[in-house]
């Protein structure tokens, strides 16, 4: 049986006073969750402590936006998986596209960092999807799996059960342009089969399947009543509690 995840991105948003009230919001509603539906939210790095403070005893998981691809050292401003599970995460996000676009974050750094979040006992929420340029080139099916194996076909098909992953058509995150229900389902349906070509069928049905690009409580159950769509990746509709709440209750 999948695990249904509801994820919240902060992003660069909220100063910490902002952050704290909007994640005790966030704790009270999560009451009103089943129990088959997890909530995650990832604030900055600097919200994790008091964050993690107001989600203590919650339904509600911790999550960082990254982490480094060394375990410590002279990085300057980067911030180690120790670091991030000593404050109480047990996610991270990796690979997001704004990470791929803004900071040139590739495949091979990504296999690194996951490895290093898996052995420090964090779970990973790995992002993939296609910009516009691919989609339009009818290249998204090929951009997908390409990501996808260059990164997990590294791992194990014990490690998959720590690993969920994130689909986000770039050309809808922030743009307002959502992907269909019908093209979002197929992707998530290729990302499944290429799963279960390296791990085995059971490993690829068990696996957690996020759609991320412009999910708001209005499209959220006509995404979620697909198959292979076990939840999203939400941005900006996360950044309300009400809004994140409705999204978490359109399964």
């Amino acid at each position: 049986m999948r695990k249904f995840i509801v994820a919240g991105n902060w992003k660069m948003n909220t100063t910490v006073p902002e952050g704290v009230e909007l994640a005790k919001a966030v704790v009270e509603k999560s009451k009103k969750l089943p129990a088959n539906v997890e909530l995650v939210v990832a604030p900055p790095f600097t919200h994790l402590y008091p964050v993690a403070d107001v989600l203590k005893g919650s339904k509600v998981a911790l999550s960082a936006q990254n982490c480094a691809d060394h375990e410590k050292g002279a990085y300057t401003g980067e911030v180690a998986v120790n670091m991030l599970t000593s404050l109480g995460c047990q996610y991270t996000i990796l690979g997001h596209s704004e990470r791929r676009q803004y900071y040139g974050e590739t495949d091979e750094k990504l296999v690194v960092k996951t490895q290093l979040a898996l052995a420090a006992g964090l779970k990973v929420i790995l992002c993939v999807g296609e910009n516009l340029e691919e989609r339009e080139a009818g290249k998204h099916f090929d951009v997908v799996t390409a990501q996808t194996k260059n990164v997990l076909y590294n791992f194990t098909a014990e490690d998959m059960k720590n690993v969920v992953i994130a689909y986000e058509p770039v050309w809808a995150i922030g743009t307002g342009k959502t992907a269909t229900a019908a093209q979002a389902e197929e992707i998530h349906a290729c990302i499944r089969n290429v799963i279960a070509e390296k791990f085995g069928a059971q490993v690829a049905d068990d696996m957690t399947i996020l759609y991320g690009g412009s999910c708001k409580p209005s499209n959220a159950k006509e995404l979620f009543a697909e198959k292979d769509i076990d939840g999203g990746l939400i941005g900006g509709a996360a950044l309300k509690a009400d809004d994140f709440l409705a999204i978490a209750l359109s399964f």
